[in-house]
């Protein structure tokens, strides 16, 4: 079967019902739960990506069957798809983000899970150790804590005139409260004043944004988080309304509109995570698989945005850049 028909294909087995599958031969079952709306752009390339490597390993419709589930970053959505999963007793789980793998373990601590994009996964208590995660989970961590602080370098670099920062972050998680500590080690030596904007909806969103932005000389840096996320259209927008020069973690922001990124390739480590999807369909536990890092990291500036916020990006800037879009 070629990619594409794999991958048309997954639409129609998240539209039957559990029963209706249970009637086609006898399949090994992958169930799947991201933090993000089922249209979405960005998590429809991670899944592509899956899928494709899953494909290239042996593994398509004639012997898997895909359970997607998408939560728009919603906790309680979240947590009801997470034991929808659970109840269906698939051989792999594969999901991704602080908030959704929290929810899918406290949904089941026996299914194997296979994460992607956890800053901090011993922190979150998901795993025992990198080495040897122990558990039911395993999977690949996005970045440590101490890269947030880069954020603010490269937001600095880019615009030498902010002064005030803000810091969007999802304090329910730990990654929110350690990246936010990061960054706030790197602005007492920069001198620069950070501000901390909690992330529960839209409404927040805006009305602390606009708030910070009146006060002039500002920045934005946007943390990772389902909930950050699922704002994502929101935020690049009132980045642009009121001017904030922004730095984002991944380049699917800069892509959208963003000013600028530095992060993993979240993308591939959906490819890694295919392989261990397949180790543990071929009999390997999640608690012998370690937890891997990130292998690249990628920097992205959107020239467009730069200029529309009056920002001169160096020559030594755009020679570092992963991407640059024009």
């Amino acid at each position: 079967m070629r990619r594409r028909e794999f991958i048309a294909g997954l639409g129609g087995a998240a539209a039957l019902p559990f029963t209706a599958l249970a009637q086609q031969a006898e399949r090994r079952r992958i169930g799947i739960l991201l933090g993000l709306a089922e249209s979405d752009s960005e998590g429809r390339a991670r899944l592509g990506a899956f899928l494709q490597s899953l494909q290239e390993l042996g593994w398509d419709d004639r012997n898997i069957q895909i359970f997607p589930r998408f939560t728009d970053g919603d906790a309680d959505r979240a947590r009801a798809l997470a034991a929808e999963l659970a109840a269906l007793a698939p051989d792999v789980i594969l999901t991704s983000g602080a908030s959704t793998v929290g929810q899918m373990l406290q949904a089941t601590r026996t299914v194997p899970v296979v994460f992607a994009g956890v800053a901090d996964p011993v922190g979150a208590g998901f795993v025992n150790s990198l080495a040897r995660p122990g558990g039911n989970a395993t999977g690949f961590t996005s970045y440590e804590y101490s890269l947030s602080g880069k954020w603010l370098d490269l937001l600095r670099e880019i615009a030498p005139g902010v002064k005030r920062v803000a810091v969007l972050r999802d304090p329910a998680i730990s990654a929110g409260t350690g990246q936010f500590a990061a960054i706030q080690t790197a602005a007492h030596s920069l001198g620069v004043e950070l501000s901390a904007v909690n992330v529960h909806d839209a409404l927040e969103i805006e009305s602390a944004i606009g708030a910070f932005a009146r006060a002039g000389s500002g920045g934005l840096i946007v943390t990772t988080s389902a909930a950050v996320l699922a704002h994502r259209d929101l935020i690049i927008d009132l980045a642009a309304r009121h001017k904030l020069p922004s730095i984002y973690y991944a380049g699917f922001w800069v892509v959208g509109g963003g000013l600028a990124s530095y992060g993993p390739d979240y993308v591939s480590q959906y490819r890694r995570a295919a392989g261990y999807v397949d180790r543990i369909l071929k009999g390997s536990k999640p608690a012998d698989l370690p937890v891997e890092a990130p292998t690249t990291y990628q920097l992205c500036i959107n020239l467009r945005t730069a200029k529309a916020l009056g920002l001169a990006v160096t020559p030594a800037l755009l020679a570092r850049a992963t991407e640059v879009i024009e």
